[in-house]
């Protein structure tokens, strides 16, 4: 069986398709997957074994100049590919308008989810078969009953592979074991206060463990060297592909992040993952896998799901060894302190490795 799968964007949203294509191919001998994805993280489908080529997408820079992109010659070599295949079956797992049009350019039957299961309803009218997956389970699990109805076998819900290998593991590095903070974030209401990353480095180091600080552009780039300053077991990253930083992923023991797309990546990696979440709810769409730890904060009006902190309520302030007293920012982080969020990795690494040592 060859399929066609359309999940374009975002980072976590293709990260969460990779167990249903799992299920796919271990239920059905010889599954050949293709892959419409956004160019950006084109490198991921490319990490499972099932996928044979990935078909990029250029949605998000095509925008910027649509009638350019619809008359010039890349997006006829995107339709030309999108067509060099007949599929036995085509699944948007999107479930927008712009992924339905993808689809309905492909030669294959075309399945996604019925309109009171979807995002966009208008984009079931595109579908040849259209499936009900009840709202309200978390997005891995939606796109495993999708996939599971629309080529007709069963899953075991309550075990999860993400079945990908990021190339070849990098080498042991150094004598300590090694910790990645994920910090960068586009919300300046998801962005756990600077302090508080530098305190965790500190409370790390001291405990005998390497960090290692991603960034993704200029902006995080600073923050990662405030991060890392004054603190000689504590590296800032050149600037990685997905793949790279896949890679370095695989050399830590543990990872605090907030909510990013990377923090899916190492959900898909077994890494031991303490997320914090502030101004969202982890509940539908986050983190998803083994060794896998939400903290919420608990301020009254989180989670608020705005973009910018909208807090008018007294100032709430914290001290740190490294700056003192501060005002936290956004406030509902103070209910997230760095010894907490250390204590629960600590405590989830040693779980983890007593886990992996059982027969």
């Amino acid at each position: 069986m060859r399929i066609l799968i359309v999940k374009t964007s975002s980072l976590g949203d293709v990260i969460h398709t990779l167990p249903a294509l799992t299920d796919a191919m271990q239920a059905i001998p010889g599954l050949q997957a293709d892959w419409v994805v956004e160019e950006a993280f084109a490198e991921i489908p490319g990490w499972h074994p099932a996928v044979v080529d990935v078909i990029p997408v250029a949605i998000r820079r095509w925008r910027k100049n649509w009638w350019q992109s619809l008359t010039g010659g890349e997006y006829r070599r995107f339709r030309r590919q999108l067509k060099s295949q007949r599929y036995d079956v085509v699944i948007d797992a999107q479930g927008l308008v712009k992924s339905a049009l993808i689809a309905w350019q492909a030669r294959g039957q075309r399945v996604g989810l019925d309109r009171d299961s979807i995002k966009e309803p208008a984009s079931s009218l595109l579908y040849q078969k259209r499936l009900a997956v009840p709202k309200g389970g978390h997005a891995v699990q939606r796109v495993r009953q999708l996939f599971a109805q629309a080529m007709g076998y069963s899953f075991d819900p309550d075990a999860i592979d993400y079945g990908i290998q990021p190339g070849s593991p990098l080498p042991a590095s150094g004598d300590r074991p090694a910790l990645m903070f994920l910090h960068g974030t586009t919300w300046q209401s998801k962005h756990w206060p600077l302090p508080y990353w530098q305190e965790l480095a500190r409370l790390a180091v001291a405990s005998g463990y390497e960090v290692r600080v991603s960034w993704g552009n200029l902006q995080e780039q600073e923050r990662a060297e405030a991060i890392a300053d004054g603190l000689t077991s504590v590296t800032v990253l050149d600037k990685q592909s997905l793949t790279g930083l896949a890679q370095q992923l695989q050399q830590c023991q543990g990872v605090v992040a907030v909510d990013t797309g990377l923090g899916h990546l190492a959900a898909a990696l077994n890494i031991p993952t303490v997320s914090l979440y502030g101004a969202t709810n982890p509940g539908l769409s986050g983190t998803f896998g083994y060794h896998q730890l939400h903290l919420k904060a608990d301020l009254a009006c989180s989670p608020c799901m705005r973009r910018e902190c909208s807090y008018r309520g007294q100032p709430l302030f914290d001290t740190t060894e490294r700056e003192g007293e501060f005002q936290v920012q956004p406030p509902c982080y103070r209910s997230l302190a760095p010894d907490m969020v250390f204590s629960h990795l600590c405590r989830m690494i040693t779980e983890a490795d007593t886990q992996g040592e059982q027969p």
